[in-house]
């Protein structure tokens, strides 16, 4: 019999790519230790007596074919769990915003991966403002003048890109005097109502687009994603490249000075983007990366992890 229970918050099971899903490899990892596996989505939270509950299903994990289902639909204390992880993909709505708030409830009584008051904390790209000294110049704002102000000012072109987005969604780059600069603005802020960031463009995205995973802080793993031929981003389900490499000093002095944020906002696993020794983005709502890193260098980042959330389980 099982003697942990771990509850997955995060999108359909039926979404989940085998051989890049990153949740995939903590459940198979915790199974391996013999853990029960739940799965839930946040529209399936609800709070009942001051409890959070919710419907899941319990699970076995496996390749090729995913899953299959044990048992279930059910009721469950998520309070009751040794460890629940929200691994929910973005966009970073006001529904995402709402699920951290009721995983809010279970903090005290269970281990929450990532912490929910850390990863609103800490939007992806938000976060990394908080370290202007390691990011390309940026500016946030929804003022057009400002913003084609900021976009004149740069030294070539620039990147625009909504500050809740996920997956290269949204991101156009700009040339210098680019003709099309207005008609971004306008889309993106819906002519001056959203806030969005515009940033100096890094012309080392061409030798790609460097993710490192952390775990507590500490490094463990990267890799490149290099666009392709006729994209900007480095994002993979748009096509861009995964090659392996080498963690540097650059990359070591970057995580070193986020370290301390991470840790104290309960952000367990993180994954940073890096182009050109800048830091880009901070990913913590559902980091991926680990079957790369594992494929590449032969590290198991997810038994990393488990190892911490086993030791940080509640009495």
């Amino acid at each position: 019999m099982e003697s942990r229970r771990y509850a997955f918050v995060m999108d359909p099971m039926d979404t989940v790519i085998v051989d890049r899903d990153s949740s995939f490899v903590l459940m198979e990892e915790a199974q391996r230790r013999g853990a029960a596996i739940y799965h839930l989505e946040p529209r399936h939270l609800r709070v009942r007596g001051g409890d959070l509950r919710g419907t899941a299903t319990r699970i076995r994990v496996g390749r090729p074919h995913v899953y299959e289902v044990l048992s279930g639909p059910e009721e469950v204390d998520l309070g009751a769990m040794d460890a629940v992880f929200m691994r929910k993909d973005p966009p970073f709505d006001m529904d995402y915003i709402f699920a951290t708030m009721l995983l809010d409830l279970v903090r005290e009584r269970t281990v929450v991966v990532n912490d929910p008051v850390g990863i609103r904390n800490a939007n992806e790209k938000i976060a990394t403002l908080r370290f202007p000294e390691i990011c390309p110049a940026t500016l946030l704002d929804r003022d057009m003048g400002n913003l084609r102000e900021f976009a004149a000012n740069a030294p070539g072109a620039v990147v625009v890109k909504p500050w809740d987005g996920n997956g290269g969604r949204g991101v156009f780059v700009a040339m210098k005097g680019d003709r099309n600069l207005g008609s971004i603005l306008e889309t993106l802020t819906g002519e001056g109502r959203r806030h969005v960031l515009v940033q100096h463009y890094v012309p080392e995205i061409r030798q790609g687009d460097k993710r490192i995973v952390l775990v507590d802080g500490e490094p463990m793993g990267a890799f490149l994603r290099v666009p392709g031929e006729h994209d900007h981003r480095g994002n993979m389900h748009v096509g861009a490249r995964v090659v392996p490499c080498d963690i540097g000093a650059r990359d070591l002095e970057i995580c070193g000075r986020i370290a301390p944020f991470l840790r104290e906002q309960g952000l367990l696993f993180a994954g940073i983007d890096v182009i050109g020794g800048l830091l880009t983005e901070i990913n913590v709502t559902s980091p991926t990366g680990l079957q790369e890193i594992r494929r590449f260098h032969g590290i198991r980042i997810e038994e990393a992890i488990l190892d911490r959330v086993e030791a940080m389980r509640k009495p």
